[in-house]
């Protein structure tokens, strides 16, 4: 080895450094080493950033001469800048050495231990060789910094710095404060340093206010405010400077609790964790303990801020709690209720279905043993019971009484929020009893309100909840049990007092109490007649009302209150203005628009009701008012089961359409009373076909936005039958919010068709004009039972429309008829062939006398219409269940020249469900492919699935020898006749005969079915297919055409959904069907179908209507009366 005394050249390379503590606790941009050779020069390491375990790799190599010293420096720094430095940055270790010291460890990396920081010793890794002066230099010494007096303050500041950390000595502040002052002078704000000048300052203030040596924070921050101005995003020290702003933020907060603070270092935090590298120690820091986790702390101790801003703040602290994070439940809770909270001031229900989301997924989080689970429990609970009040699920409420008495169950005697969890319970019980009407919900209610009273004595902070809650409880008591005026009545009335007396003026839940008050001390006047009372009622509802904003939701339940204020008081004192008083608040409530659907439709309906029982002029409107919401209500759910659970789901509403038809004839507008019946009856079917409407005008017109309309129609259609097959609650929920998003969006392109001309009214409830194209090939009839009266309507061809009274008959008269008539079928059943089916004559002429004679007299004499023509029936409600069409007199002529005619002799009748359902289908014959005929048939459906059908097969033989060779036929039965190949089958054909067991389920009208070899082929199955080229049906099997008796207007049978699909014209049944005697309805029915094909004619479905008329009268001897009256024709 040469001598120390030759000049040499090493080639040093610094490989890594570890325990890299800084004495400041600052955070630095990076480290670097400084290798010192002489007082004019040294050479720097790149700066590098520091791992999250103190440590820095560099690997950079610098080849130096030993000739200009015989010793060097080695020095590791911080830099607190990532590119330009101001000064040479804070020293964390410095070493001197020979170069000797250097060489003696061979040509293998060896480690620098420095000086302890901070309990720790820094080291290097370096690796020193000796070289030849022509090797090749990746590093080379530099000049020495300028040696200015921006650096040497700035230098003298750092070293200051560490000095006040160390010694907590304010005079070395004083000092630290006064270097950098005098940089931060000397860099302008044009100065390329002026940014670090601001940041160097700034720390040491900060630290000095941490410590309480200073106490002026606000300066200190803007300082930091304007060094982050001036590192914009891109800039190398952009992350650094938002940090610095974080952490003065957080001190502020942590000293002063501000909470714009808090809120604005979460909107910085949510900046800065995407600049930071995992793994880095600004990373480890920033998500450390102190740092955002402190924030998030903050964040969800804030109070909950339902603004737009204040649930943005939520959104970005939950997204900094990633899942994982011990926090994470806390900010999903948090998020939930803001988000509720704005449900509860501007009604979207999209908020509301939001918050139980996140409220689930933070139960899940916290399972069983969970400290925090009860308060997760309680808030999702209410939530539920919100969206029952809210769209009236009932499910929604039994999950949020089972959570809620989880949730008292984790708090127990002595809990501290043990009277929260007894008053919560207490009112979904309520709610369940004003749905229910179970006593035993309202008794549990008032026990728990008791008990929650109890453990709020005078004083306390819930007392006033408390007391309102168990007042309601009460309230609900009296009037269920109807009493007189007594003890509770009066306990009500004081207890909501004592609540007021609490609640300041501007307490968020004052508008409740005085509500409520008002509501007991109604019912006291209902009992006492004191005017008083009532007075006092109307006042405090209008302060009630002032206390809200426009658009709040619960301005409904004020509305409903004040309605029943006057209303009460018009009962008594008969004053007029306090009816219109009251139907105007009918008014305003059932058309608050941030108001939940079912609570709407319910106050539509009693102002309905009340505008009947006083006959006043306001109960059209009401009806119009209440199909408006149903059918914005049913469109909100997904699927169809849902709609249908939702239309089932208000008492009253099944007479809806019927009443509102009667109530516009009852004011001589017939037109409308048509309009009514059809926007009301078979809604099912008219908000589904919305999204199958043929648009061919519309494509001529705008083809973009037909293109967009058929595009969004196909994937809401997709997303409600997605939707039902989800048993999940969470999993449904989303559906549900996705289904709404895609209806939102379907709903904005229909309204932008709507603003082309002529299509104004594109898929709104159709007018007369539009509705009587139905009668253009004959008049269309339509029967009305309703409670208030029952009628006919003629639609004709032309011209306005014909009312038909029938005092005869009342809606209990037409129940009566449906049982008897079922009763007669029965009985027929058991008979022999050829046995007179007496009972089924005399009620056949009950139907001719009371019902049909005055409408034929009507088609005869007015209309003239002539013998043998077609006319279509549409009943309605309990009209449904009675065969109109074998209305008959079974009577003599009275010149003994024959029978009287009945109404299959005079006229051809079809059946329609809606005149919407035959004009679409007359619009889809327009599209007509070479027809194929199916014929499906099962006789041996297997174990469970019914009796053998013995005549099935030879059924289908004649059948296949009826149909004409030109068509192209096929037959499917035995194994073959599965589901699967049945629907394969009904998609590839236009003709179909299907014989087999049929059957119509009471419970779940989409359930009925048709029984196949393997699983059943039901109504549901049928309904979403779309086949419009499809064009006849034969129904040969029971029940086909049986409508839901718990909404008979809505139509829901198997013929009907094989209209909607798309045949054109479906024969069907209105009860069993003996197998071995339908064959001779089945061979007339196609001898007449097809006799002129003979000719060359061509296969024509609506022949179908006369092909069973004279099918019924050839087999008259063959087959008995009950199964020929069995089969009837829907459609074209």
């Amino acid at each position: 080895m040469p001598s120390s005394s030759e000049s040499r050249y090493i080639r040093l390379e610094v490989i890594n450094g570890k325990n890299l503590r800084l004495p400041s606790y600052r955070i630095p941009a990076g480290i670097h080493v400084s290798i010192n050779v002489d007082s004019r020069r040294r050479w720097r390491s790149s700066i590098s950033v520091l791992s999250y375990d103190e440590s820095v790799a560099w690997g950079n190599t610098v080849t130096l001469s030993s000739y200009a010293s015989p010793a060097l420096s080695v020095e590791i720094r911080a830099s607190y800048e990532a590119d330009r430095m101001l000064g040479s940055g804070e020293i964390v270790g410095k070493l001197q050495m020979s170069w000797d010291e250097l060489l003696d460890h061979g040509d293998e990396p060896f480690n620098l231990s420095f000086p302890l920081v901070r309990g720790v010793h820094p080291s290097l890794t370096l690796k020193a060789a000796v070289v030849h002066a022509c090797d090749d230099q990746d590093g080379a010494l530099s000049d020495f910094l300028v040696d200015c007096k921006i650096a040497r303050d700035t230098d003298a500041g750092h070293a200051q710095f560490v000095e006040y950390v160390t010694s907590e000595n304010v005079s070395h502040l004083n000092a630290v404060v006064e270097h950098f002052q005098l940089v931060l002078d000397q860099c302008p704000v044009s100065h390329p340093d002026h940014a670090t000048a601001l940041t160097n300052l700034a720390w040491a203030r900060l630290i000095g206010y941490i410590r309480n040596d200073l106490q002026d924070i606000d300066a200190t921050i803007s300082l930091f405010r304007d060094a982050l101005a001036l590192r914009p995003q891109r800039h190398p020290d952009h992350s650094l400077s938002l940090y610095n702003l974080t952490e003065a933020l957080t001190w502020r907060h942590n000293k002063k609790d501000t909470a714009a603070d808090i809120r604005e270092a979460a909107q910085l935090y949510h900046e800065l964790l995407p600049l930071c590298p995992e793994g880095t120690y600004l990373r480890s820091i920033a998500t450390g303990a102190n740092g955002v986790d402190y924030m998030i702390g903050g964040c969800n101790n804030l109070l909950i801020d339902a603004s737009d801003e204040g649930i943005h703040l939520r959104r970005v602290v939950l997204e900094l709690c990633p899942l994982g994070h011990q926090l994470r439940p806390t900010a999903l809770d948090r998020l939930a209720q803001a988000v509720e909270a704005r449900f509860e001031q501007h009604g979207s229900i999209d908020d509301l279905d939001t918050s139980i989301q996140l409220g689930r997924e933070a139960v899940f989080l916290c399972p069983e043993g969970h400290a925090d689970r009860d308060a997760y429990l309680n808030n999702l609970a209410i939530s539920l019971v919100s969206r029952f009040i809210h769209q009236g699920k009932p499910n929604d409420l039994d999950e949020a009484i089972s959570l809620h008495e989880e949730a008292l169950r984790l708090r127990p005697v002595g809990h501290k929020y043990r009277d929260s969890s007894l008053s919560n319970l207490g009112g979904a019980f309520i709610a369940r009893f004003n749905k229910r009407g179970d006593i035993d919900d309202i008794t549990r209610a008032i026990s728990l309100h008791r008990d929650a009273l109890t453990l709020c004595p005078p004083g306390h902070p819930c007392r006033d909840a408390t007391l309102n809650n168990f007042a309601l409880a009460l309230a609900h008591t009296i009037r269920y049990y109807k009493l007189d005026v007594n003890e509770d009545l009066n306990e009500a009335i004081d207890l909501y007092r004592e609540c007021l007396r609490l609640q300041q003026h501007d307490h968020p839940q004052r508008h409740v109490t005085l509500r409520n008050l008002s509501s007991v001390l109604c019912s006291r006047f209902t009992q006492t007649h004191e005017n008083k009372d009532v007075e006092e009622a109307i006042t405090l509802c209008q302060e009630s009302l002032a206390a809200l904003s426009s658009l709040h939701p619960a301005r409904y339940f004020s509305y409903m209150q004040l309605q029943k204020a006057y209303s009460s008081r018009y009962e008594i004192l008969h004053d007029p203005a306090d009816l219109s008083l009251a139907i105007e608040n009918f008014r305003l409530a059932s058309g608050h628009p941030t108001h939940g659907f079912p609570n709407r439709i319910q106050t539509a309906l009693r102002w309905a009701d009340e505008a009947e029982d006083h006959q006043h002029d306001s109960a059209l409107e009401a009806y119009q008012v209440c199909l408006e919401l149903f059918d914005s209500h049913v469109m909100t759910r997904s699927s169809i089961i849902s709609r249908r659970e939702a239309a089932t789901a208000f008492r009253g509403a099944q007479s809806l359409s019927v009443d509102a038809a009667s109530c516009a004839i009852h004011w001589n507008n017939l037109r409308h009373a048509v309009e009514l019946v059809e926007q009301g009856r078979g809604q099912q079917w008219s908000l589904a076909s919305r999204l199958r409407t043929p648009i061919e005008d519309l494509e001529s017109a705008n083809p973009k936005l037909a293109h967009n309309y058929l595009e969004l129609s196909q994937l809401v259609s997709n997303a409600a039958q997605s939707s039902a097959t989800i048993t999940d609650r969470a999993a449904a929920d989303w559906a549900a919010i996705e289904y709404r998003r895609l209806t939102r969006w379907w709903e904005a392109v229909v309204a932008e068709i709507r603003g082309l001309r002529a299509f104004s009214r594109f898929l709104l409830p159709p007018l007369y004009e539009d509705l009587q194209a139905a009668a253009r090939q004959g008049p269309v009839i339509i029967l009305i039972a309703s409670q208030y009266s029952c009628n006919a309507i003629i639609v004709p061809t032309l011209g306005d429309p014909h009312h038909v009274p029938l005092p005869s008959v009342t809606l209990a008269d037409l129940k009566i008829l449906k049982d008897r008539f079922t009763r007669a079928i029965r009985h027929a059943s058991r008979m022999n062939p050829t046995e007179l089916r007496t009972d089924l004559i005399v009620l056949s002429r009950i139907i001719w006398d009371v019902i049909m004679l005055p409408i034929v007299n009507v088609l005869e004499h007015v209309l003239k219409l002539k013998r043998r023509s077609r006319i279509w029936l549409c009943p309605t409600a309990a009209f449904t269940s009675i065969p109109l069409h074998a209305a008959n007199p079974f009577q003599t002529k009275a010149d003994r020249s024959g029978k009287e005619p009945c109404l299959e002799d005079l006229y051809i009748c079809s059946y329609t469900p809606t005149l919407s359902a035959l004009i679409r289908s007359r619009q889809l014959m327009k599209k007509r492919v070479a027809p194929s005929f199916v014929a499906i048939g099962q006789g041996q459906p297997g174990g469970g699935k019914g009796k053998a059908l013995l005549a099935v097969d030879s059924e289908l033989e004649l059948v296949h020898k009826l149909v004409p060779a030109t068509a192209k036929r096929t037959t499917i039965s035995g194994d073959a006749a599965t589901r699967a190949g049945a629907l394969e089958a009904l998609q590839g054909n236009t003709w179909v005969h299907l014989a087999c067991h049929g059957k119509q389920d009471p419970a779940q009208p989409y359930d009925s079915h048709f029984v196949m070899k393997d699983e059943h082929l039901t109504l549901l199955d049928i309904m979403e297919k779309n086949i419009p080229h499809a064009e006849f049906a034969f129904l040969s099997a029971c029940h086909t055409a049986v409508g839901d008796e718990k909404t008979p207007d809505e139509v829901i049978h198997l013929a009907a959904g094989l209209q909607f699909s798309g045949f054109k014209s479906v024969v069907g049944t209105l009860w069993e069907v003996d197998d071995a005697v339908a064959k001779h309805v089945v061979k007339a029915f196609y001898m007449n179908m097809f006799e002129d094909l003979k000719d060359g004619g061509a296969m024509d479905c609506t022949k179908a209507a006369w092909a069973l008329n004279c099918a019924t009268h050839a087999v008259k001897t063959k087959v008995p009366l009950e199964q020929r009256m069995v089969f009837i024709h829907i459609g074209v």
